[in-house]
C-alpha cells in the first residue's frame, strides 16, 4: 500500500470519531443535556478549521503522484465527507455510541498519529525551511486556545 493511500486512509478514519464528537455534542444540546450552545459551536469550528489543512494534507500527495488537480481535489473532499455523515448519524443514534465514545475517540488519534509520527513529520523535517512545521503546529495550537477561551 502507498503511503498516499495510507494516508488517505487514515485521515478518512479519523475523521469519522471527529464527526462523532460534533454529533454527540449537538444531540446532547438538542436533548437538553448541556445548556451551552457555545460549547458545540467551539467544537464544530475547531474541527472545522482543521480539515482545511487535512484536505490538504489528502489532496497534495496524490497530485504529486499525477493525479489531476481535479481528482486530488476530489479524494481530499471525500477524506472529510465521512465527518458530517458521522455526526448526523451520532445526532440518530446518541443512546448506542455514548458509550464507546472514548474507545473511538482513541482509535481515531492513534490512526493520526501513527501516520504523523512515520511518515509525515520525517518528510517535513527535510529540506531548507525545516522550521515550517514547527511554527505551523504552534500557531494551531496558539488558535485553538484561543477558541477554547473565547468560545468557552
Amino acid at each position: 500500500m502507498s503511503r498516499t493511500t495510507k494516508l488517505f486512509l487514515a485521515v478518512t478514519i479519523h475523521n469519522i470519531p471527529e464527526g462523532i464528537a460534533v454529533g454527540i455534542v449537538y444531540a446532547a444540546l438538542l436533548a437538553g443535556e448541556i445548556t451551552l450552545s457555545s460549547m458545540a459551536l467551539s467544537l464544530a469550528i475547531g474541527i472545522a478549521l482543521q480539515n482545511f489543512p487535512e484536505g490538504a494534507i489528502v489532496s497534495m500527495p496524490f497530485e504529486i503522484e499525477g493525479n489531476s488537480k481535479r481528482k486530488s481535489f476530489i479524494l481530499g473532499v471525500l477524506s472529510g465527507l465521512v465527518e458530517p455523515i458521522a455526526a448526523v448519524l451520532m445526532i440518530l443514534m446518541r443512546n448506542i455510541f455514548m458509550p464507546v465514545m472514548p474507545y473511538l475517540l482513541s482509535f481515531a488519534s492513534g490512526a493520526m498519529i501513527y501516520v504523523v509520527i512515520e511518515e509525515l513529520l520525517p518528510e517535513s523535517m527535510e529540506g531548507e525551511h525545516s522550521n515550517m512545521p514547527s511554527l505551523g503546529f504552534a500557531v494551531g495550537f496558539i488558535l485553538m486556545m484561543v477558541l477554547d477561551i473565547v468560545l468557552g
